[in-house]
């Protein structure tokens, strides 16, 4: 976009993807604007975009410096980021003085507001298109500060994030415009009387300055959404990253910063939060009475302790949860296991969609290999993910780094808690010597055993998983039922050749709210949902609260408030 480009124009650009937008969110079918294959970006790819040498070169350049935002109230400067690849970043963001930068966050929507939801949407889009054009230097960004190996944090971070920011304001648009007309002629019948006659306007009007709490390890992917649905509906937003993973997000603001400037807003619509080392700004920030939205991804306590005391705002948290699987039945041994092995090792599991529980008939399953023991299938299972990540190459593209010590910790302790029936092992990054990378490790409990439940009924976030034998498949489902209903799950999956088992798995799925995905053996993972069809999330289990994305996820970021006049 060239500078003084207006509104209109900008609506004009972006009228083809909005609607398109707009069609995917009602049709749930495939849908994506954003290409996903690194070739689609640079000199191969699309006009004005970063190639892979120049997004690694842009990545390279911001490090060992400040970055600049130039945003008010600036006080000094913060910033710690260690690679989970083994070196330091060495970059210095503003740190905000909150009572100087919050009120010119405020000062900055009346305008924004005017603006309308049309325009605001094009806004959007284009902030998003810029950063889609930078998806190669924002992957280095995501992978190092997450730890995801490349191809994921290019993916995942890069057009996937992009799909949910978009998708974001795709539903911000459509419940803005179908809230109200703009105006309305109101004439009431009197009899004999004269009617009664008012002139009505109708303004979606936002509810303040909304607040993002970002994540360490997806913090484009799980931030977007909020982020984009917050400023679509009229919003200021105030990005406040976790301290091991800022400059996703503060590239993110720079971009915005640019574009909201450039179409002839106040740039201080969006801010950037970062914190010194052990601030902790994000509870403090969260109670202040200018925050009106608030957006969280992470610990089920800090998220629990927000919706009990961020009393004066919205608040939308995805939390822990106890993701579990039902093993009953399948035709596809080979192709279950191998989606299962995968389903396990991505990203080292550190997503909140990854298997933690599998449960398995202590007597066995039927598959079209024969009869599986719960020994054997373990057995088998742990095969298929030592086959996976064989090769070391292999391993690294798929494990990425492990993100913090804590996480190293519970693979390390996960030995104490029952059988190993797969040992996690430390594979070598020759690119990265300093990463720490680490394979799954599969434990064997008996669900019978009241000690083993304290180890399968807590989230154990990282590459852990349990298989839990049960004394059959209704058994499983009524312990699917209680961990979903008191520990929440974000996904769970099914495999099962039976329409019975199948009905009483889908039926506790809906009366506990959790997203069911079934019988799955090719190449879509219960730990992946794809942005204008699948709902992450569903929130009505206890592992999150909002759905990303769906109507009630952007409705209460605004209120509609009508004007009367005497006609």
């Amino acid at each position: 976009m060239t500078a003084g480009l207006t509104t209109a124009q900008l609506i004009e650009k972006h009228r083809p993807t909005l609607d398109q937008a707009l069609d995917a969110i009602r049709s749930r079918a495939y849908w994506s604007p954003h290409p996903e294959h690194p070739k689609a970006y640079g000199p191969e790819g699309a006009p004005g975009s970063l190639g892979a040498a120049e997004g690694q070169a842009a990545f390279d350049a911001q490090r060992g410096k400040r970055f600049e935002l130039e945003q008010p109230g600036t006080d000094g400067w913060a910033g710690s980021e260690v690679s989970p690849y083994g070196f330091e970043l060495g970059i210095e963001y503003p740190h905000a003085d909150v009572d100087v930068l919050l009120p010119a966050l405020r000062a900055a929507m009346p305008a924004w507001r005017e603006a309308g939801p049309r325009a605001r949407a094009a806004v959007c889009l284009e902030i998003l298109a810029r950063i889609n054009a930078r998806t190669h230097e924002f992957a280095h960004a995501v992978m190092h500060t997450s730890g995801q190996a490349f191809m994921m944090a290019f993916q995942a971070g890069g057009p996937h994030a992009q799909d949910r920011g978009l998708e974001a304001v795709a539903y911000a648009y459509a419940e803005q415009t179908n809230a109200a007309p703009e105006t309305a002629e109101w004439v009431k019948p009197q009899g004999k009387r004269d009617p009664l006659k008012l002139n009505k306007q109708f303004t979606t009007v936002p509810r303040g300055v909304s607040l993002l709490i970002g994540c360490n390890t997806f913090p484009t992917w799980n931030g977007y959404p909020g982020l984009f649905a917050s400023l679509a509906t009229g919003n200021a937003v105030l990005v406040k990253p976790h301290p091991r993973a800022v400059l996703p997000l503060a590239l993110t603001v720079r971009v915005a910063r640019e574009v909201l400037a450039e179409a002839g807003f106040s740039p201080d619509l969006v801010a950037l939060a970062a914190e010194r080392d052990g601030e902790g700004i994000a509870k403090s920030l969260a109670v202040r009475p200018e925050i009106r939205v608030i957006d969280y991804t992470g610990s089920t306590a800090f998220g629990d302790w927000l919706e009990a005391n961020a009393r004066q705002a919205q608040v939308f948290t995805e939390k822990a949860g106890v993701n579990t699987v039902v093993v009953d039945s399948t035709d596809d041994y080979k192709g279950m296991l191998s989606n299962l092995a995968f389903s396990l090792s991505l990203y080292s599991g550190q997503m909140c969609t990854t298997p933690q529980n599998l449960l398995v008939p202590r007597e066995g399953i039927a598959t079209d290999a024969g009869h599986k023991s719960f020994d054997e299938f373990v057995a088998d299972l742990a095969t298929a993910v030592e086959r996976l990540l064989g090769d070391d190459a292999r391993a690294n593209a798929l494990l990425g780094a492990i993100v913090n010590d804590q996480v190293k910790a519970r693979i390390d302790a996960a030995a104490q808690l029952g059988e190993v029936a797969l040992a996690s092992r430390t594979v070598a990054n020759p690119d990265f010597p300093g990463a720490t990378v680490r394979t799954p490790v599969i434990v064997k409990l008996d669900g019978a055993k009241p000690d083993a439940e304290a180890a399968y009924f807590s989230e154990c976030f990282g590459p852990v998983s349990f298989a839990v034998a049960v004394d059959s498949t209704a058994d499983a489902v009524e312990l699917l039922r209680r961990t979903v209903r008191e520990k929440g799950a974000m996904t769970v999956g099914a495999y099962t050749t039976s329409a019975d088992a199948e009905r009483l798995i889908e039926e506790a799925c809906l009366e506990e709210c959790a997203q069911l995905s079934l019988n799955l053996t090719g190449g879509v993972y219960v730990n992946q949902t794809a942005a204008f069809s699948d709902f992450h999330g569903s929130g009505g289990n206890p592992a999150a609260n909002a759905v990303l994305c769906d109507s009630a996820f952007v409705a209460s970021r605004f209120r509609t408030v009508e004007v009367r006049r005497q006609a």
